[in-house]
């Protein structure tokens, strides 16, 4: 592999073409989980629900931020890792998995 550059060692200049099902209108919240402290930790996507953000913010302000965004909830619940997708991760599966916190 070549790391995306041309025959010469220079990055293509034509972008990759978009999936012809990626919306960029099409908006998914998933709320992983409603803190007692009042947080909200919920993973954001656009485009394409699989592709998404984890985000923790204030539950009015995760309300606010749902309605400016127009987003379409999914399955509640908390995330899970599955064992035949060793891509398949988030932060808070690998937190619960190795109990390591960031410095």
């Amino acid at each position: 592999m070549n790391g995306g550059k041309g025959a010469h060692g220079v990055m293509s200049s034509s972008p990759s073409k978009p999936s012809p099902n990626w919306d960029p209108q099409a908006k998914w919240v998933r709320v992983v989980e409603m803190r007692a402290n009042g947080m909200v930790e919920f993973e954001f996507a656009v485009g394409e629900p699989q592709l998404y953000v984890e985000m923790v913010m204030p539950r009015a302000a995760f309300e606010e931020f749902c309605a400016m965004h127009a987003v379409t909830p999914t399955a509640a619940g908390a995330a899970t890792c599955s064992s035949d997708q060793p891509w398949d991760w988030n932060w808070r599966a690998a937190h619960a998995r190795y109990g390591h916190t960031p410095r």
